[in-house]
């Protein structure tokens, strides 16, 4: 009887292609996600409710019978490593057995980017547990970029001549496809990154050349970075995110570059470049 898989966030942008991939292997899988009734039909698949990760109890039962869990990181909140390790428990007492979990590059207790601190209080719990796991760090998504000009054409921050690795969602979503079904890789800490570490200037560069309309990188500085977003009206903690993003990247804390997504995958990273000439609906806003 082969494993069972659990995939949390199946709706979303890293669960579902997982999802995907995991079905076209024949996998059988059991679906979570916060809205179960927007989950995908695929062949294999159990949707199963009770997927919030504060629901201890009620994750615990969704997890039930599950071998190997995919531990998509909750929505940025201001509890969200409680919301993990009430997860991460859950998963346990429900006699999961291996647990993968989507990180980010550069955790640390004492990384610029905040979000990084939690993710790393979030792998020191699992680890903790003694459940065999995998850590996957992905890099800042290469759809980030786009997104980050907005219909203006600009992307400003404090970034300075900072480098990024970022890294296609369809190759992270690939590696940990890989991961969940191979128990080879137990233990490991995972960097998933693009095959290149590029300059905010450098991707709006990229963007000008495909798009054909100019996109522009404007330095901030952090104090003009935090009011320049002041009237997005967001809980502090949010616009902290927001800004230690792009500082991390200006301290030179995202620009480490792996063969993770090659190496497992026996297929090459895409660069910023074929990811955006491939997602031509990643920067429609910018043609408008």
């Amino acid at each position: 009887m082969s494993p069972i898989i659990a995939v949390t966030g199946a709706t979303g942008n890293i669960g579902g292609r997982v999802a995907r991939l995991l079905s076209d292997k024949g996998t059988t899988l059991h679906l979570l996600a916060r809205d179960p009734s927007a989950l995908p039909d695929l062949p294999g698949a159990t949707n199963v409710q009770g997927a919030e990760y504060a629901n201890g109890p009620a994750l615990q039962a969704a997890l039930t019978g599950a071998d190997t869990l995919l531990l998509v990181s909750a929505r940025e909140a201001a509890n969200r490593v409680h919301e993990h390790t009430t997860a991460i428990d859950a998963a346990v007492a429900a006699g999961v057995g291996r647990i993968v979990y989507t990180s980010f590059l550069g955790a640390a207790p004492d990384c610029t980017f905040t979000f990084g601190q939690d993710h790393w209080h979030t792998e020191q719990h699992l680890k903790a547990t003694g459940v065999p796991f995998v850590v996957l760090r992905d890099s800042m998504y290469a759809s980030g970029i786009p997104a980050m000009a907005g219909a203006g054409g600009v992307i400003q921050g404090p970034a300075g001549d900072g480098r990024v690795s970022v890294v296609a969602l369809d190759d992270v979503a690939a590696v940990a496809a890989e991961v969940l079904v191979d128990p080879a890789h137990d233990g490991q800490v995972l960097d998933v990154t693009g095959p290149e570490a590029i300059t905010f200037a450098e991707g709006a560069k990229i963007l000008t050349d495909i798009t054909g309309r100019e996109v522009r990188y404007v330095e901030e500085t952090e104090d003009e970075a935090y009011a320049s977003r002041a009237h997005y009206n967001a809980p502090e903690f949010e616009v902290a995110g927001w800004v230690t993003s792009y500082t991390a990247i200006a301290a030179g804390e995202l620009a480490t570059v792996s063969d993770t997504v090659e190496r497992i995958t026996g297929r090459p990273a895409q660069t910023l470049v074929e990811f955006l000439r491939a997602n031509p609906d990643s920067y429609a806003h910018l043609l408008k």
